[in-house]
């Protein structure tokens, strides 16, 4: 199980007896939520196996109908995605291989090959890796299953840049994009674009044989063809669109021109689409999402339920700009401590989904830790209120934390620091207050990854 490292100094990090309750059952809520991204539970909870049949949320598949069985795919959670389904189907694989972000060699497998590459932005093992992927399933025919195990953080653990793309300029747009404020399914509609193995191509090389898809979302509505860019499934986007995204975002003039030349010739109908819902290589195709955001925002609400609190959940809602979505919390929070009639004390709510930053400063952070000051500005001084939040990755933004925990305290033990906290929310630097205040949340690489989820208390 990924819990939280330092809870305890978050806790006592408290200034009042309420505001150390708060901060403890806010942290609670999101170790529950933790517990529940284990991509472990997820697949046991809804792959089975049964003699020679295999069910998946209720569809079986005979496995005496197929010769081999190979499992391949990628992202944060393929890892243990992959050693839970060898404790389902032991020497029945046949061979396989997952990519995963460096630090994850401690998953134990034995028919599947983990393979480490690098997040958040590609490298040349990720493009090793997909080769020996599209190597492993050109094998299969049409007796043979092949199972993929897809999860977030698999667009960049899976590369493969289309001719005449480098890999550094895949990186170069990647980081621009992930820097401009762009939310995940515009980044992973030009990611797909400039892809020979996402929107689809995967399942391309994998015809004519079955193909199951088992998916970790970490995209807000858990569209399928947005988790790792949909290398098995049918792409809606166009070339088109990709070159909208950068031009909106203002990056279409810093774009390289490889990048540049590949999406004006797929737009001139000079390179292929990604492929499309009618297309015969989705003949065999099922997909299944198997976690998702939704199911983390579940346990950390019955887990203040438990604990007493009168709690709303607004599963998958998060988004927009961090900034602007934390004040918009801190409203809630105000309203709250002014009037009890929509929202009684003690009160918890819990959200999920994924914010953006758009980066103008030179600082330190990531959205969670922006959403998290951004709303300790307009509820200081008041006691016993605690917003968390964090990406259930670990990671949040590059930075090593998870997220981090504010209260009504958050500003007023800043000014004693002689910390400017609006001036560095100004600069994207919310880690120098949090670490300077200690309060920032470190839970480690979890392996998993279902976007964020924030947890308020109101005691």
């Amino acid at each position: 199980m990924a819990n939280i490292r330092n809870r305890k100094v978050l806790v006592n990090n408290g200034r009042s007896t309420l505001d150390r309750k708060a901060r403890k059952l806010a942290l609670d809520s999101l170790e529950a939520a933790l517990e529940a991204a284990n991509p472990q539970n997820f697949i046991n909870s809804r792959v089975r196996l049964k003699g020679e049949q295999l069910t998946i949320d209720g569809r079986i598949f005979d496995l005496d109908k197929f010769n081999r069985i190979f499992v391949v795919g990628g992202g944060k959670a393929s890892g243990g995605m992959a050693e839970a389904l060898e404790a389902i189907l032991e020497d029945r694989i046949t061979n396989g291989i997952v990519s995963t972000p460096y630090g994850s060699e401690h998953y134990r497998l034995k028919h599947v090959t983990l393979h480490l590459a690098s997040h958040p932005l590609p490298d040349k093992a990720g493009v090793k890796g997909v080769r020996l992927m599209i190597d492993l399933v050109t094998q299969a025919n049409k007796d043979d299953l092949v199972i993929c195990l897809i999860s977030g953080g698999g667009s960049s653990l899976m590369p493969l840049p289309r001719h005449p793309i480098s890999l550094e300029d895949k990186k170069t747009v990647t980081k621009a994009l992930l820097e401009s404020g762009a939310g995940i399914t515009e980044i992973n509609t030009v990611r797909k674009h400039i892809s020979d193995f996402k929107g689809g191509w995967l399942a391309k090389q994998a015809h004519p044989a079955t193909v199951v898809n088992l998916l970790i979302s970490d995209v807000v509505g858990d569209r399928i063809d947005s988790i790792a860019s949909g290398p098995t499934v049918p792409d809606s986007s166009t070339f088109q669109d990709a070159i909208e995204v950068l031009n909106r975002y203002g990056l279409w003039k810093k774009t390289p021109q490889s990048v540049k030349h590949v999406l004006l010739g797929g737009k001139a109908g000079k390179l292929p689409e990604t492929l499309k819902p009618d297309d015969e290589a989705f003949t065999h195709v099922h997909t299944f999402i198997v976690g998702n955001n939704s199911a983390v925002t579940l346990a950390a609400y019955r887990n203040l339920q438990k604990a007493g609190l009168n709690t709303l959940l607004l599963p998958s809602s998060l988004e927009g700009e961090a900034k602007h979505v934390g004040r918009k919390f801190a409203s809630f929070m105000q309203e709250t401590t002014i009037s009890e009639q929509a929202m009684p004390k003690p009160a918890g709510l819990v959200v999920g989904g994924e914010t953006t930053v758009t980066v103008v400063g030179e600082g330190r952070g990531g959205r969670n830790q922006e959403t998290a000051l951004s709303a300790a500005l307009p509820i200081n001084g008041i006691k016993g209120a605690a917003i968390a939040s964090i990406s259930t990755d670990g990671l949040d933004g590059p930075t090593d934390a998870a997220g981090a925990l504010a209260d009504g305290s958050t500003i007023l033990h800043s000014q004693e620091l002689q910390l400017d906290a609006e001036e560095l929310l100004a600069q994207n630097d919310s880690y120098t207050v949090f670490e300077k205040l200690g309060d920032l949340i470190f839970t480690g690489p979890t392996s998993t990854n279902v976007n964020d989820i924030l947890v308020i208390v109101m005691m």
